[in-house]
């Protein structure tokens, strides 16, 4: 529990769950996923959910449509936004009103026949998601599609004002390829069972398999199998993006690649390493910036070298990611 009073306001910063995949949380280990941010989306963008979970291993996170989202499970609870759209309400038992409005979220959620499910945080017992989620005040409501947190509201907010941002959160999640459901009751209370996923094809579980080991040469190695015999395999090329990515900032450390690149403005290595742990740590654009601005203060291989990079990590967060779209245009601006 935190010290400071907590008031209606606001989120702080970009959201950064990397620390909490040390957290005790079962079976399932994060996995890096395409949005480069928190707990992960499975390699390749595929839908996971249930991989290692469900009611017989009495993991939050496929059992209701309301879960539990505690620093000890956070990390596999929120694997499952790679099959279901997630709904965390981050609140407070010292603001009354903040509960009331989880009551109303939930209320909301109901009505959408099981297309999201809602994940309750008390941030007074979970200290390491107060400061994950960098939390000044509550409630703060955000969204979670393949690991990647869609930011919504600080405060209380009518249900009025509430309705149709979910229906533009849910639009996102059918842009993303989220589109798995949790199967409610007659009542729409709770969940019969986990969300149910089709199986992965043999070489995408492959690779699976080979990060759950902790072999990224295996998972590449089972990608690049994959894209040799069908080249159009969006997933495949997802999932060898990120594992490079992976690949690249094994055992880096964040302080002396920051200081790195400080010291040497236009080093293409140093910058490009620092651009790769922020898609890891969740640091998108802050991530393409940095390739951007190095793209216009280098020229010859230099340059192109820094453009390259930059194409392989809007390969990892997605094309479809609207920050991607952003950065293209800034990086032909900054070619031409």
């Amino acid at each position: 529990m935190t010290d400071q009073p907590f008031t209606a306001g606001g989120l702080r910063g970009a959201v950064d769950l990397t620390g909490l995949q040390g957290q005790p949380t079962g079976s399932a280990q994060a996995r890096p996923g395409g949005t480069g941010g928190a707990a992960a989306a499975g390699p390749g963008g595929q839908g996971r959910a249930g991989a290692g979970t469900g009611a017989a291993d009495g993991v939050a996170g496929r059992t209701g449509l309301v879960v539990e989202g505690t620093d000890a499970n956070f990390t596999e609870v929120a694997n499952a936004s790679v099959g279901v759209p997630l709904l965390l309400v981050l609140w407070a038992a010292q603001v009354p009103e903040s509960r009331d409005y989880l009551d109303t979220v939930v209320g909301l959620a109901r009505a959408l026949d099981g297309r999201l499910q809602v994940v309750s945080v008390d941030v007074e017992q979970n200290p390491a998601l107060l400061r994950a989620f960098q939390i000044q005040s509550v409630p703060v409501t955000l969204g979670l599609i393949q690991g990647q947190p869609v930011p919504m509201f600080a405060g209380v907010q009518p249900a009025e004002a509430v309705r149709p941002v979910l229906e533009e959160f849910l639009g996102l999640a059918v842009q993303q390829g989220v589109t798995g459901r949790v199967q409610l009751t007659d009542d729409g209370a709770q969940v019969d069972d986990e969300v149910v996923e089709p199986p992965l094809p043999p070489l995408h579980q492959e690779a699976y398999d080979a990060i759950e080991r902790g072999d990224l040469a295996g998972a590449h190695a089972a990608y690049t199998k994959a894209l040799k015999e069908n080249p159009a395999d969006a997933d495949a090329e997802l999932g060898l993006a990120q594992v490079g990515l992976m690949q690249r900032t094994e055992g880096a450390d964040l302080q002396a690649a920051r200081a790195a690149a400080a010291d040497r403005p236009t080093d293409v290595a140093a910058q490009t390493l620092v651009a790769d742990l922020d898609v890891l740590g969740g640091h998108v654009e802050d991530a393409f910036l940095r390739l951007i601005d190095l793209v216009r203060a280098t020229s010859g291989d230099e340059r192109e070298q820094a453009r390259v990079h930059l194409v392989q990590l809007f390969a990892v967060v997605g094309a479809h990611d609207e920050r991607v779209r952003k950065a293209r245009t800034a990086l032909m601006s900054a070619l031409f």
